[in-house]
């Protein structure tokens, strides 16, 4: 039997434009469509093939604020049994080593867990860093930018997938895993999955609830900070190359003088 905590993120939908907040340079949350974020739902996959290979429980937990509920059904409406959402206007602008904590300490409210998944990284920020705080915190073993994944009995042996090829790794649980966008195909939520998920308890935590000090999180104490931002400039108009007989040529020159060959 294995209890299964999933780390999911409400994000800014990719084809949609996504842009800073001009007040404090923060993403602006509100000015895109919200979805769940892609690897996340290949987190939450992973976690029910291995919950329907056995035995277990999966809880989804996510920090965001009111919205980030979206996220949340999408991954009960897959098949995770239950969840946890901490939102709380304090924690507006925190960075990667605040959100940990606050991840780590909602954790900590599911009883007998075995086992973490992550994805890697997020689409809106790219930090790949969460995963590893929050294993640091819990004093748990990590195997990171996994491809494969499999448990057996009280171990966890995954593929970790890097520039430098695969290496094989094994813990022993409860560990935390963070996958990668190789790991699987994650499965559309059929439309009795959709209903049930609308019965699926959501508890939801402040700060406060969690014993976090205000003082911890937020942008006030980001240990990092984007102090200007503009937009992208718009496209200029292309060089029209006008072809009589040397047209090659001009390209030639054209890639060039851009110090592109």
């Amino acid at each position: 039997m294995t209890n299964i905590v999933v780390l999911v993120k409400q994000v800014p939908d990719t084809y949609s434009e996504r842009k800073l907040s001009g007040a404090d340079n923060t993403l602006d949350r509100e000015s895109a469509d919200a979805v769940l974020d892609e690897i996340n739902e290949k987190a939450v996959e992973e976690a029910l093939k291995i919950k329907e290979a056995g035995e277990g429980e999966v809880t989804v937990i996510s920090v965001g604020p009111d919205r980030a509920t979206d996220a949340i059904r999408k991954a009960l409406s897959m098949g995770a049994d239950k969840a946890i959402h901490v939102s709380d206007e304090v924690l507006h602008g925190s960075d990667a080593i605040a959100t940990a904590k606050v991840l780590a300490a909602a954790i900590r409210k599911v009883e007998g867990f075995d086992l973490i998944i992550a994805g890697n990284e997020a689409s809106d920020g790219r930090g790949a860093a969460v995963p590893a705080i929050v294993a640091e915190l819990l004093g748990l073993p990590q195997l990171t930018y996994v491809r494969q994944l499999t448990v057996e009995g009280t171990s966890v042996k995954a593929d970790r997938e890097t520039e430098d090829g695969i290496t094989h790794l094994e813990a022993n649980l409860p560990a935390l895993v963070s996958v990668g966008e190789k790991i699987n195909e994650p499965r559309y939520p059929s439309f009795k999955g959709i209903m049930a998920a609308k019965k699926k308890p959501v508890e939801t935590f402040t700060v406060a609830d969690l014993g976090i000090d205000a003082g911890e999180v937020g942008l006030a104490n980001a240990w990092s900070t984007v102090l200007e931002s503009s937009p992208k400039p718009p496209r200029t108009a292309g060089e029209k190359v006008e072809d009589e007989g040397d047209g090659g040529t001009k390209v030639a020159e054209y890639l060039v003088a851009q110090k592109l060959i």
